[in-house]
């Protein structure tokens, strides 16, 4: 099996809605994405001879991606009175709307999805909320 990685990181705040502690205040981080691809064989012949993709392209479609986050409030639909919702966006700030509770663990299969979404044959995505924290999205094994 061949697999292949590549990261990108994107700033931005966000809050836990109907959380007990810190987290439930808005908050920053640098959130690190790394996704793994993988493939039981590599192309044979032409540019691509040798490979299972382009780095290139993995990593341009990883950071579209993660960038489309950066510099934002990431709230969880309906989490928000819609009085703060819509003074926040008359004020210009940048905000985006989630259908999930934003976690680690609900970003890392929310880009599992996205990268699967783009043809991509996913094994693997985390999502690093510290460096020392991380949740991890898999392909399940078939039993």
């Amino acid at each position: 099996m061949y697999i292949l990685k590549t990261e990108h990181s994107f700033d931005s705040a966000h809050f836990l809605a109907n959380y007990e502690g810190k987290c439930s205040n808005i908050h920053g981080h640098r959130w690190k994405v790394e996704i793994e691809i993988q493939s039981e064989t590599l192309n044979i012949g032409g540019q691509l001879d040798g490979m299972v993709i382009d780095f290139g392209d993995f990593k341009k479609d990883v950071k579209e991606m993660v960038d489309s986050f950066d510099h934002a409030l990431i709230i969880q639909k309906t989490t928000m009175r819609g009085q703060t919702l819509e003074c926040l966006l008359e004020d210009e700030f940048r905000i985006i709307q989630v259908d999930f509770r934003p976690t680690a663990e609900n970003f890392s299969e929310h880009f599992f999805h996205e990268m699967e979404n783009k043809g991509y044959n996913v094994r693997r995505a985390v999502v690093y909320e510290t460096p020392a924290n991380s949740a991890v999205y898999e392909k399940s094994e078939a039993r």
